[in-house]
C-alpha cells in the first residue's frame, strides 16, 4: 500500500537528533508530517528486497547502502557475502551483530553473534553462516525483526515468536531486573509485599536461547513485528498497538519512562480510533503508520 491523505504518521521516544520533531517533544506521540509518498511494504532499517527474491541492499543503524544482486554485505571493512543459491530470501532483519533471514518457503534462518542467543539456535555460540531456526520448523513464518540482541517472527497464522536477550522484558517474558526494581519500589515507599510477589520475582528469564512463543493479552492474530534496541512494537489483526520492554525514552508510548515485560496496549490510537497499520522501532523511538478507523453506518429510522 502506498501513502495517501488517509495514512497518518507518528513518532514517540528519543528525539536528540530531531527525528521525531524539531520541538521538544519527550515523552509524547507527535504526529509527523510526510509530504513524499512512502512504499510501506518492507518498511525497515535492515534491507530492500527485489521482485526477483534477491537482497537488493542491505544497512544497519551504523552503515550506509551497500549494493548487491545476491548476497549481503556487511560494514568495516565492507566485504561481501554470497548466500546459497537455494536460500530465496524475501526478507532480511540487521540487529547490532546478527542477522535475520527469512526465505520464501516461510524458514527463518540466522548467523552472526549468539552472546546473548539472539540466534535461536539453543546455545550463545556464533555462527559464520546461515543455519535454519530448527525450532521454527513446520511452522511457516511470515516475518522476522531483530533488535539489538533479541529477535522476533509471525507465523503466518498471526503467532508471535520471540528470543534472544530479555534484560528489559523485550520478550514480553518475565524480566528479573523490572521485577526487582517493582520491588524495590514498594520497598522505598513501605508498601506491603506479599509472598507471592516475592515468588514472582524469583521466575524470570534473562536469555531466551530458543523462540518462544509469546502470549499477547485479547489478541488473536499478529500482523506486524519490530524490535528496537531493547524494546518491541507489535501491531495486533485488528489494527491495535502493542508494546513493551525499555521505556526510558518514552519509545513504548504509554505517556511513562517505565519499562514493562508485559505487552500493552498503546491506548493513544485506540482513544483517537485510529487503525495502525505498520509499525517500525529505531534503537530508542518508535515510529507508527495509521489509519482513521472506518465509522459503523449510521441506522436508518
Amino acid at each position: 500500500a502506498l501513502y495517501d491523505s488517509s495514512m497518518h504518521w507518528f513518532g514517540f521516544g528519543f528525539n536528540g537528533f530531531g527525528q521525531i520533531s524539531p520541538a521538544d517533544v519527550s515523552g509524547q506521540i507527535v504526529k509527523c508530517e510526510v509530504n513524499t509518498p512512502v512504499l510501506l511494504s518492507e518498511m525497515c532499517r535492515a534491507c530492500v528486497i527485489r521482485s526477483d527474491c534477491r537482497v537488493r541492499g542491505s544497512w544497519s543503524s551504523r552503515a550506509d547502502v551497500h549494493h548487491s544482486d545476491c548476497g549481503y554485505v556487511t560494514p568495516k571493512p565492507p566485504f561481501f557475502r554470497p548466500l546459497r543459491s537455494d536460500l530465496c530470501a524475501v526478507s532480511l532483519a540487521l540487529g547490532s551483530e546478527h542477522a535475520v533471514l527469512l526465505t520464501s518457503d516461510g524458514t527463518v534462518y540466522s548467523w552472526g553473534s549468539g552472546s546473548h542467543g539472539q540466534l535461536g539456535h539453543g546455545a550463545l555460540t556464533s555462527q559464520e553462516e546461515p543455519q535454519v531456526l530448527e525450532a521454527l520448523w513446520g511452522v511457516p513464518i511470515r516475518a522476522v525483526s531483530a533488535g539489538n540482541w533479541h529477535s522476533a517472527s509471525i507465523s503466518t497464522g498471526g503467532d508471535l515468536y520471540m528470543w534472544g536477550w530479555n534484560e528489559s522484558g523485550q520478550l514480553g517474558l518475565p524480566s528479573r531486573g523490572l521485577e526487582e526494581g517493582k520491588l524495590r519500589g514498594k520497598r522505598n515507599t513501605e508498601q506491603p509485599i506479599n509472598e507471592d510477589e516475592k515468588k514472582q520475582a524469583d521466575v524470570f528469564i534473562s536469555i531466551q536461547a530458543f523462540p518462544a512463543l509469546v502470549d499477547v493479552p485479547d489478541v488473536l492474530e499478529i500482523s506486524r513485528i519490530s524490535c528496537g534496541s531493547r524494546h518491541t512494537a507489535a501491531v495486533s489483526g485488528t489494527g491495535d498497538l502493542y508494546t513493551w520492554g525499555w521505556g526510558h525514552y518514552g519509545q513504548l508510548g504509554h505517556g511513562t519512562e517505565n519499562s514493562t515485560d508485559e505487552p500493552t496496549l498503546v491506548d493513544y490510537f485506540a482513544s483517537h480510533r485510529m487503525c495502525v497499520k505498520d509499525v517500525v522501532c529505531g534503537l530508542w523511538n518508535t515510529f507508527v503508520s495509521a489509519v482513521p478507523k472506518e465509522q459503523p453506518p449510521s441506522r436508518q429510522e
